[in-house]
């Protein structure tokens, strides 16, 4: 990461390093201090979003601290019913935990709660730029950062962008497909960029045979009663097997021109399969070194040089499309 980012500014820090965890010592002996503070303030926090139609991404129980202790393993820090805390199935003190953490922090490593709590007091941070469940996990942060006596970073959402080669990006601008439709994993898009591929008269014929068989219905529908008023359910009943027909003689024209055009489907196929991996957003789905066997080092390059960032408006209001 420092080879590849670092001519740009980016300094990497190894967030386990026991050398600056004296710096954060304060952090964790207040966490310990106040038992289930932060859990309690991330919790109503959580509670609020959800009521006004968010999700949560944190639901901490009463009985959790931010912290875990460090040894052989990682293990949580949870609270007892009398007031003290315990590691697995060590009882712990919390003077006792307090102490140690004051004095020996690197046996202490912060959760998701605390984290960035902790990286802001190694590197004041005047703007975080994190992914959607990164920035999700703020909204349930600033009465935390209160309770800490921290100042809340402001949160940007990062840029979003998905990659393709110069094949998927022809495919995309002569078939009008927005990219977001390729991510459901049925036919559904497939099916309609085919249907209109059909012949117009096909089609013409298709929908007027449709709309001739409802009109000439309707008027048996509206005569039979005066024969039999029980002969109208029946008529409407026809009028369905009828249409049913109908769409199934379209959906085999459909199937027809998916085998007719098969260059168009394994176009689709293919632009779908290098942008949603298994149906998920490719840069969700792939990291960093799969790009760079595609791209190679260019890959920084190309992004610093693509990827638009308004100084005006810094927060991206759209997903990139960039070509391989």
């Amino acid at each position: 990461m420092d080879g590849l980012l670092g001519p740009l500014g980016l300094v990497v820090y190894d967030a386990a390093d026991p050398a600056t965890k004296p710096l954060a010592a304060a952090l964790f002996a207040r966490e310990l201090s106040a038992p289930g503070e932060t859990s309690r303030l991330a919790g109503a926090a959580g509670a609020a979003l959800e009521a006004h139609g968010y999700k949560a991404q944190v639901t901490p129980g009463p009985e959790a601290t931010a912290l875990f202790a460090l040894g052989d393993t990682r293990e949580p820090i949870r609270r007892t019913d009398s007031g003290s805390y315990s590691i697995g199935d060590r009882p712990r003190s919390a003077a006792d935990l307090v102490a140690d953490a004051t004095a020996h922090p690197e046996r202490f490593s912060p959760n998701v709660l605390l984290r960035p709590l902790v990286q802001d007091t190694l590197f004041p941070t005047v703007a975080y730029v994190g992914g959607p469940s990164e920035v999700a996990y703020f909204a349930q942060l600033k009465d935390v950062y209160a309770h800490f006596g921290l100042p809340m970073p402001l949160v940007v959402p990062r840029a979003t962008a998905t990659f393709v080669d110069g094949a998927g990006l022809r495919f995309l601008q002569k078939s009008g497909v927005e990219l977001g439709t390729l991510q459901a994993r049925d036919d559904a898009a497939l099916n309609r960029l085919l249907e209109q591929t059909l012949p117009r008269a096909v089609e013409d014929a298709l929908q007027a045979a449709r709309a001739d068989v409802e009109a000439r219905m309707a008027t048996v529908i509206g005569a039979v009663p005066a024969v039999d008023a029980t002969l109208e359910g029946t008529a409407r009943s026809t009028l369905g097997k009828m249409t049913h027909e109908l769409t199934t003689l379209q959906q085999k024209v459909v199937q027809a021109a998916k085998r007719r055009d098969d260059t168009l489907r394994r176009q689709f196929e293919r632009t779908r399969a290098l942008a949603f991996p298994s149906g998920e957003p490719q840069e969700r789905a792939v990291g960093l070194v799969w790009l760079l066997n595609r791209v190679g080092p260019a890959l920084v390059e190309i992004l610093d040089r693509d990827l638009p960032v308004d100084p005006k408006h810094p927060v991206p209001t759209q997903h990139w499309v960039l070509s391989l």
